[in-house]
Parts: structure tokens; sequence; C-alpha cells
């Protein structure tokens, strides 16, 4: 099925920057943008998701990448709390939290789905292949 030879080609990627930077509109659009804590805090950890996920895909190696993975999942849940308090202290109204909240539930599957996926594949990552020309792949028929 698809290979994937950039971080940036993985729709969990993609759709995290999306969400990182709709994130920022609030910071850029709001009075969040002097509540410093808070709006350091969030930006920190939104961007921290996208972040995470390239981090480990870099790193070659899928133990490593589930790892990071991982932390990707944790700043997720990170963002998803400081959304609470955003909305609780009014910077947003009620729409645009449901809309975020329902944002960040979807990044959080998708990245519980992709460990899943990658703990059930033999593959090791490219790093452990001589040729240096292996990729992560969604279809685990293809261990190339």
């Amino acid at each position: 099925m698809a290979t994937y030879k950039n971080f940036e080609d993985l729709e969990v990627w993609k759709l995290s920057r999306e969400y990182c930077k709709e994130i920022y509109d609030i910071i850029d659009t709001t009075p969040l943008k002097n509540s410093w804590k808070l709006r350091d805090q969030i930006d920190g950890a939104s961007g921290s998701i996208m972040d995470n996920i390239a981090e480990g895909f870099e790193r070659g190696g899928t133990k490593e990448f589930i790892q990071f993975l991982g932390f990707s999942k944790g700043s997720c849940g990170e963002t998803r709390s400081q959304l609470y308090r955003i909305y609780d202290r009014r910077f947003i109204d009620e729409e645009l939290f449901k809309k975020l909240i329902n944002k960040s539930n979807q990044i959080s599957k998708q990245l519980n789905g992709f460990i899943t996926y990658l703990k059930q594949t033999g593959i090791k990552g490219y790093k452990f292949e001589e040729d240096q020309e292996v990729y992560i792949t969604k279809d685990k028929s293809e261990n190339n």
C-alpha cells in the first residue's frame, strides 16, 4: 500500500500541523496572547504533537518511532486539557471549543492506531536495513 519516505506524508502529521495552526490562531486573535504562561503552554504542547511525530520518524527505528508517537499522544492530551482552561476562561466560544476537542480526539485516535499498527508489524526501521531505502509502510505484506 502506501509507503512514507517523509514524515510530511503522514496524514496524522498533516492533521497535527493543521491543529497547531488553529491553536496559534486563537493565540493571535484573542486576549489569550496576554496570558503568557497559558499561551506558551498550549503553543508548545500543540507544536509538540507534530514535532514528536517528525522526530520519531527521522530516528529511523520503529521502537523509537513508537516511543515518540507516545510522546505526541501525551502532548495531544495536554493540549486538550489546556483547551478546557482556555474555554473556561472564555477565550473561545463553545462551538470552537467543541471543534478543537473533536480534532484533538481524532489525532489521538490516529496516533493510537498508528502505534498499534507499528507494534504488530515486523518492520524494524530503515536504520536497520543494509540499503537504507526501507520506509514505513501501511500494508503488513510490504515488509521491505
